[in-house]
């Protein structure tokens, strides 16, 4: 407890617990909608747009780069979408197609117009986000806080919608329900949350912050609603594990933070089992 109170004097921990409590929960509240859609790797595809966009600024010198990077990140959510449904290109295509240009793109930028000595560490920092959540400002967590609110704000609201989005596509858009609206609305949140998530595990990893919670929650409990709520505890907890292993340990935030939520996808299935619920 000593060393506890000691590490939370320092104002840095407190504002990455903060940040990572925030982007950890936006991440598992969507992350059980875009598991049962088939959409997981979508998390995967941002992520690698958002490193693309991260570059730009870089090139461009823009001192905070979030509002570009969080709007080119919401128009590839919105043109992933629609190609998603063309038929001549399938969902995992179009996320192919868009992640690995975007991850090329960015990278040959960064090369070309290098900004700083050391670009082989801004690549790896920013792919696996080594302290980037160590040093967020006061400012960035204001807005990390604000962003995480709009986002449970309209889960909430729209929660019924996304359960039937989810589950019954078909059948919610047979009842005069504007599928096409929410699952617009789902990809802009995912895209917001891939911009927060990058400062805690990098664009590589963020994918394992949307999968994981989800996949062990499904392990313990069958419900909706069920499955969320032990998604988004065991998602913030993992967070905060992770964290503050990380500091103690000396390993990178990101790659500790996945460490732990394997760890518990794990334990969940041993849970599962036991119970007989895999």
């Amino acid at each position: 407890m000593g060393l506890l109170q000691e590490m939370f004097s320092y104002p840095f921990l407190v504002r990455a617990m903060i940040g990572g409590i925030c982007i950890s929960l936006c991440a598992s509240l969507l992350g059980v909608s875009l598991v049962l859609k088939r959409y997981s790797m979508i998390g995967d595809g941002l992520s690698h747009v958002a490193f693309g966009a991260m570059a730009i600024a870089a090139v461009l010198q823009i001192t905070n780069e979030m509002p570009l990077v969080m709007v080119i990140t919401i128009i590839s959510a919105v043109l992933l979408l629609r190609t998603g449904q063309n038929t001549k290109i399938k969902g995992d295509a179009a996320i192919a197609m868009i992640s690995v240009g975007a991850l090329a793109i960015g990278y040959l930028l960064m090369n070309l117009f290098a900004t700083g000595p050391n670009l082989s560490g801004d690549v790896c920092s920013t792919l696996f986000g080594s302290t980037s959540i160590l040093t967020l400002t006061k400012e960035q967590v204001v807005l990390c806080s604000v962003l995480s609110v709009i986002v449970v704000v309209v889960f909430v609201i729209f929660y019924y919608k996304i359960f039937c989005v989810t589950f019954d596509e078909t059948f919610a858009k047979a009842t005069g329900m504007k599928t096409d609206f929410y699952n617009l609305l789902i990809a802009v949140i995912t895209a917001v949350i891939i911009v927060l998530a990058m400062n805690l595990v990098g664009s590589l990893l963020i994918s394992a912050l949307v999968i994981f919670p989800a996949l062990s929650a499904m392990r313990v409990y069958k419900t909706f609603f069920s499955v969320t709520i032990c998604s988004v505890i065991l998602s913030v907890v993992c967070a905060v594990v992770g964290i503050l292993l990380s500091i103690l340990a000396g390993t990178p935030v990101g790659s500790t933070i996945v460490a732990i939520d394997i760890v518990a996808f794990m334990v969940s299935c041993a849970i599962g089992k036991i119970g007989g619920r895999s």
